[in-house]
């Protein structure tokens, strides 16, 4: 962090722990300067953050305040999402499909649409269903694939009706969809470390402040986890529990529970993001199961066992939680695609994307039994154990940056994922390379990496 963000984190923290009080007034610029030892311009640019993040507010020839902010809870609607949905009722209404007379819809009816193109090219999956499907529909996404969805779930030990099941485009809209809808600049939330950089973007984008939580082979670091959620009061924390990106690691039983502990006494919701979960050979323990969907939001996809190209995906919550996601998902998309769901829910009902992911399961542990092995031999240990996802994670010798790794891999055509992106403040513990064994099989790589080692040792 910034200087800056470091003196408006602990204002930030002792206003929340009571130290300052709701009200009071914030010490002059001079004197804030020299209590934190920084410039003036830094604490100028400290209270501006904390005035953006409404902690604070400025009161000509009075100075900077503290802002009465009240902590919202998860079902509440923020008043500016409340103020949009109002707004957009009218396209609520039109997304309603019990109106006989629609002469108030912004389309043209489905019958003009000639039975939809699209229709025709998804072959069996489209031909049955009614001419109302080449409109927008529910927010909530297709019926049946929820259905379907919510069955998958209770198959898990978790119980969900359709209505706690929320369709999306994908993992990454489901995650905006959740960054949007609870939290504002200025908040904060914890992250895994190392963990998925693309969430990392998206909150920075959104100005939350995130703090990562070591990552251990076993899960979570319980001991840094309930630090920094008793000190910090962060409002999410963000963890995938089985096949880890990047680590491969999954958690175990005890750290499961011990996550789920943690979070009711600290009053923080945990969004538990598995795109692995469907795939046979994963092991480890799911927060879902557990927690039954009181306290944790479970995002979904089936970009990584199905198709990139299928941007689908689902988040799985209370049904007041997944209520006012719909809302949001409506204000800012509209829908979901129809017939990319209706494809899905063919795939899954027939039977077809069982038969798939026993194949991909068949191919992962192939894969997993010729790299590791290979890997291992070079003299690279491994974070973690293998727990049946596409991921190892390899730690590398201190004589060798990953950054540079990954440069000269580029160089000669070869992708390297180094660990510094994985990290929220891009200063890993340890340097390190994710791996996918699907890819990491090509004697070119083992020739790249040992051919490196011994470079950089001398």
């Amino acid at each position: 962090m910034t200087r800056a963000e470091t003196v408006a984190a602990e204002i930030r923290r002792r206003i929340e722990t009571g130290s300052i009080a709701v009200g009071a007034k914030l010490p002059s610029i001079r004197k804030a300067a020299e209590q934190f030892d920084v410039s003036k311009n830094t604490i100028v640019d400290a209270y501006d953050r904390l005035v953006s993040a409404g902690i604070a507010f400025s009161r000509p020839g009075a100075g900077f305040m503290v802002a009465e902010r009240r902590r919202q809870t998860p079902s509440e609607r923020p008043r500016h999402v409340a103020e949009a949905v109002d707004i957009a009722s009218l396209l609520n209404a039109q997304l309603e499909e019990s109106f006989s007379i629609r002469v108030g819809d912004g389309r043209p009816p489905a019958s003009w649409m000639e039975e939809s193109e699209v229709r025709r090219h998804l072959g069996l999956l489209g031909r049955h269903q009614r001419s109302s499907s080449d409109g927008y529909g529910s927010a909530m996404g297709l019926p049946a694939l929820r259905e379907r969805l919510a069955f998958d779930l209770m198959e898990r030990e978790v119980q969900a009706s359709p209505d706690q099941i929320l369709l999306t485009f994908g993992a990454n809209h489901a995650l905006d969809l959740i960054i949007r809808r609870f939290l504002v600049a200025g908040d904060t939330v914890l992250v895994d470390d190392p963990g998925y950089y693309p969430l990392f973007a998206k909150l920075k984008l959104a100005q939350i402040r995130m703090i990562g939580v070591k990552r251990t082979p076993t899960g979570p670091d319980l001991d840094d986890l309930a630090g920094k959620a008793e000190r910090e009061r962060p409002k999410l924390f963000f963890t995938q529990s089985l096949a880890h990106n990047p680590t491969g690691s999954s958690t175990n039983l005890p750290t499961a529970h011990s996550i789920l502990t943690i979070a009711a006494r600290c009053d923080m919701l945990v969004v538990e993001d598995d795109p692995f979960v469907d795939l046979p050979t994963v092991r480890g323990v799911g927060l879902a199961p557990l927690d039954q969907l009181r306290n944790v939001i479970c995002v979904r996809t089936f970009a990584k066992t199905l198709s990139a190209s299928l941007r689908c995906g689902y988040i799985a919550a209370r049904p007041d939680l997944i209520a006012s996601l719909a809302e949001l998902k409506m204000l800012t998309t509209v829908n979901s695609s129809g017939h990319i769901e209706r494809l899905i829910h063919g795939l899954i009902s027939e039977g077809h994307y069982r038969r798939h992911l026993k194949r991909l399961a068949q191919r992962v542990q192939q894969a997993t039994e010729t790299v590791v092995p290979r890997l291992q031999k070079m003299g690279l240990k491994l974070f973690a154990e293998p727990t049946g996802g596409y991921y190892v994670y390899l730690e590398l010798p201190e004589y060798v940056d990953d950054i540079a790794l990954a440069r000269e891999g580029a160089r000669q055509g070869i992708f390297i994922a180094p660990g510094t992106v994985f990290s929220p403040e891009r200063q890993p513990a340890k340097a390190g390379i994710r791996v996918n064994i699907a890819w990491a099989s090509d004697p070119h790589f083992f020739d790249f990496m040992l051919a490196e080692l011994r470079h950089r040792r001398t």
